[in-house]
């Protein structure tokens, strides 16, 4: 990684969006609970395999699970009990 960093917006996003697999792993990190904040003094970790989450965004808000996979390449994470049903 070069040690000059880039304040233009059509290089950021280009990083971030062709980032390989262990950058990707720091940048889908997710903050932690104020118990675990406090615990650890960290305000946030890159997510893992059995990590409890809470779902902030989108349909699926206020609902808690574990993570079943990290899929990085898609920028996914997968959550037991929450899946989208097929329309038809």
């Amino acid at each position: 990684q070069k040690s000059t960093v880039s304040s233009s917006r059509r290089k950021s996003r280009k990083a971030y969006f062709t980032a390989p697999s262990h950058i990707r792993r720091k940048l889908m990190s997710a903050p932690l609970s104020k118990e675990l904040r406090a615990k650890y003094n960290v305000r946030s970790l890159p997510i893992r395999r059995d990590d409890e989450v809470i779902i902030c965004r989108g349909h699926f808000h206020d609902r808690e699970g574990k993570v079943t996979q990290v899929y990085r390449k898609k920028w996914r994470i997968h959550i037991e009990r929450v899946t989208r049903d097929k329309a038809n």
